[in-house]
């Protein structure tokens, strides 16, 4: 699951865009409305079983998302649940919490 998923396309017209509109000759520019994910609850985080994995040197989001979900594009739920917008953030001996089930943390980020 993408966390795109249930996003809404829309045409973007801001004047911010004015000059790369009137370069391509279109009047907007349409795209995908931001996403908007909950922050779980203290409560709902204490009842998601996690793993514990300590990162090493060469680790990647996708591969860990592969080896725990089976889906590599699923990498941005183990990055966003540990607060690490990217892997350059972990450093080599970092402890990252895994959510075991899709299905839950899914449901405590309202999507």
């Amino acid at each position: 699951m993408s966390r795109y998923t249930n996003s809404k396309k829309v045409n973007n017209d801001l004047d911010f865009y004015s000059p790369l509109l009137e370069k391509r000759g279109i009047k907007s520019i349409q795209q995908l409305q931001t996403v908007i994910i909950k922050n779980p609850e203290i409560f709902e985080r204490i009842q998601l079983k996690t793993d514990t994995y300590i990162w090493k040197y060469g680790d990647r989001f996708y591969n860990l998302a592969y080896t725990y979900y089976n889906d590599p594009q699923l990498w941005w739920i183990i990055a966003w649940y540990n607060g690490y917008p990217t892997e350059a953030n972990v450093k080599t001996g970092d402890v990252l919490e895994i959510p075991i089930s899709l299905e839950q943390i899914i449901q405590a980020l309202g999507l």
